[in-house]
């Protein structure tokens, strides 16, 4: 696979302050860690984890909690939140600024940069998985007889304690196993991790002064309001009555509902294209590279595989694929029998074939071993970043003893994870009847599968939260065969673990670009669990108090991991056969990949496909891998015409629209939240 030379190299020019000395290509670790220090490093020199900045980030974190909530239900997406979280608070302390006559002084944009990292464990870290795990725990849940939906509370399926304990453990899980990540994926390998750079780029014009500084503040405005109008334009007619009256006009449908194609007269979905800047944004932060490769994997499985495996299901008798008398099939349920496994199953009205439940399984395979390939091949920086983070009797110049100063040090993981390992193991053996060995395992697993989804994050900016419980819920219909609620609970432990050490590393990478310490950004980040933990809770009890609440709303991301717990607590022999195939492929190619591309010349290295966007690509829907190839051809192509201008405007204006949709998106999903708690849809 080809990839376009040199738009890597352009993206890292772009978003480095003016004025630094380039790294040689083959700097060693010390030395980029020595550069950064001299030239970037601004933490002792500006205000940064202040009272202020912790209680704005956590407030605004609160609120973001439950429009993150709303949306997962609504959806099955939830918003990143350190982006809005800056912009919201630059204009509202300005605004308190200029109330109180400018007695109080600005805050400083490494304080920001704080504040957004307490937000984004309060409003993202720490909820993602609520309403996936949870709901899919309340949606399984046995009607009694005679009863109704209404009849199945909320708080009798799982105590109100235990979600507080799960959230709150989960969420400090993620930010201690994210401390021996940092330094290896940040500051060695120097992952992109989209967001991040798009969060630094943002505070980075919001303060910036001259005209380079305000050119691109310009840019990032304009930016903000073309995704803030899209975001609007493309919300769907019945979010927020209100809106409909004001703007009744939306977005037409560049590609009609049933996609591209259809196979057998039955639906693909996600198989068009998005009417989203956000996914345009990051695929021009992401560059081309990963997007082609997400592009190609995602071509490949809509367009061949998904076709030849239906085919297969509809040569197999008892698959409930009949052929009518002018030699076209049907699908009917009623003729499928239970013992014949289909590689495509459907959804319940028929419609639509469920590819994700199928391919996630390949794609994940390879995500886990090409990350664990990257680690092996690299255990020897790894084994020095471990050194280096055990800071005590530091060896060597002044510099090098105070860069180990400011990095978070190893000991507080290991110090900090043995309480909160024991409280997450109690709530998974007294809350969901998990055995102590069995829950042992999720909390081990948590480390590997934090590492697949900071990797996936780095390079992709998306997080495969499905992914990597899918993962644990195949493990433990092997631990616990039979039984839903181990299943499930296992699977959340992974999900919220990993979304916390990859928001985590996210913060701290924009922190890395703006020079913050990040010893404080980590405390911040931790912080900002205790935040989003007191938000979310009883947030989710008052807007899902019984199973007919939660089945009011579309949640499609809950209702997949309910299908995945009723199949595979039925047994791992009940994945069809090409998708354990599918598995030992994924594997393979995820070994592979990272080898070959170890021993390539660091010049043809952008040639190769990344092993993270092929995994990724049959993981997502085929519109997210179009988006960020959308955005990666609009930057190499504006690259070809004017470099200069497209390393200069590029990031500001991805940034500002991803900032634009984003918060846009955040006020609807809070409006209509608190709508739908306090009244109706007016």
């Amino acid at each position: 696979m080809a990839s376009m030379p040199g738009a890597d190299s352009a993206s890292e020019r772009s978003v480095l302050p003016e004025g630094i000395p380039p790294l040689p290509e083959n700097a060693t670790p010390e030395q980029k860690d020595a550069h950064w220090f001299k030239y970037v490093y601004q933490g002792d020199k500006v205000p940064q984890l202040t009272l202020r900045a912790v209680v704005m980030g956590g407030i605004l974190g609160m609120l973001m909690a439950a429009s993150n909530l709303y949306t997962t239900l609504a959806i099955g997406w939830g918003f990143g939140v350190a982006i809005t979280a800056c912009v919201m608070s630059f204009v509202i302390w300005n605004a308190l600024r200029a109330i109180m006559g400018g007695r109080v002084s600005q805050m400083s944009i490494l304080e920001n940069t704080c504040m957004a990292s307490t937000a984004s464990a309060a409003g993202y870290a720490t909820g993602s998985t609520i309403a996936t795990m949870f709901g899919a725990l309340l949606l399984l849940e046995v009607i009694p007889e005679g009863g109704t939906a209404e009849d199945v509370k909320n708080w009798n399926v799982t105590p109100i304690w235990a979600v507080a304990m799960f959230t709150l453990c989960t969420g400090l899980m993620g930010c201690f196993l994210a401390i021996p990540l940092k330094r290896q994926m940040i500051n060695h390998e120097q992952l992109r991790f989209p967001s991040g750079v798009a969060a630094a780029e943002t505070l980075r014009s919001l303060y910036g002064k001259g005209k380079e500084a305000m050119d691109k503040a310009y840019t990032l405005v304009a930016g903000i309001a073309v995704g803030a109008l899209v975001g609007i334009l493309n919300t769907p007619h019945g979010t927020l009555n209100v809106l409909d009256k004001i703007l009744p006009w939306r977005l037409p449908e560049l590609v009609p509902d049933d996609g591209f194609s259809k196979v057998h007269d039955k639906q693909l979905p996600g198989f068009g294209f998005s009417v989203s800047v956000l996914l345009v944004a990051a695929g021009i932060i992401t560059r081309m590279r990963v997007s082609l490769s997400m592009f190609i994997g995602s071509a490949l499985l809509y367009w061949v595989v998904t076709p030849w495996l239906v085919g297969e299901d509809v040569a197999r008798a008892g698959s409930g694929w009949i052929k009518q008398a002018d030699g076209t099939m049907i699908y009917d349920k009623a003729q499928a029998v239970a013992t014949v496994i289909k590689n495509m199953e459907l959804n319940g009205s028929g419609t639509t074939l469920r590819v994700q439940p199928w391919s996630l399984w390949g794609g994940t395979a390879l995500m886990v071993f090409a990350s664990l390939t990257a680690v092996a091949l690299q255990w020897k920086t790894i084994a020095r970043a471990f050194g280096n983070l055990t800071i005590g009797e530091a060896k060597g110049n002044d510099e090098t003893a105070a860069m180990k100063a400011i990095e978070v040090p190893f000991k507080w993981m290991v110090i900090g994870i043995a309480p909160v390992a024991l409280g997450l193991l109690l709530v998974q053996m007294i809350a969901f009847n998990i055995s102590w060995w069995a829950g042992s395992i999720a909390i081990a697993m948590s480390f590997v599968l934090c590492l697949v989804a900071s990797r996936a994050t780095g390079e992709t900016d998306t997080t495969p939260v499905g992914a990597m419980g899918k993962v644990m819920q195949l493990m433990f219909a092997i631990f616990h065969p039979g039984q839903m609620q181990p299943n499930l609970a296992s699977a959340g432990v992974a999900a919220n673990s990993a979304i916390a050490s990859a928001d985590l590393l996210t913060d701290l990478k924009a922190g890395y670009l703006l020079g913050a310490n990040p010893r404080r950004q980590f405390l911040a980040q931790f912080i900002g669990v205790f935040f989003g933990t007191l938000a979310i809770v009883p947030i989710w009890f008052l807007m899902v108090p019984t199973k007919a609440h939660l089945e009011k709303f579309a949640a499609p991301a809950t209702r997949t991991w309910e299908a995945v717990a009723r199949v595979l607590t039925k047994g791992i022999d009940y994945l069809p056969t090409s998708a354990q195939w599918s598995i030992l492929i994924g594997a393979l190619i995820g070994i592979v990949l990272p080898v070959i591309e170890r021993f390539t010349p660091a010049k043809a290295r952008g040639y190769l496909p990344s092993a993270m966007g092929l995994g990724l690509s049959w993981v997502v829907f085929f519109d997210n891998a179009l988006g960020f190839f959308t955005g990666a051809c609009i930057i190499w192509v504006w690259e070809m015409v004017n470099r200069k201008n497209a390393d200069k405007y590029g990031i500001p204006l991805a940034s500002g629209m991803i900032a634009g949709e984003s918060l846009i998106k955040a006020i609807i999903a809070m409006t209509a939240t608190a709508i739908g708690l306090f009244g109706t849809n007016p």
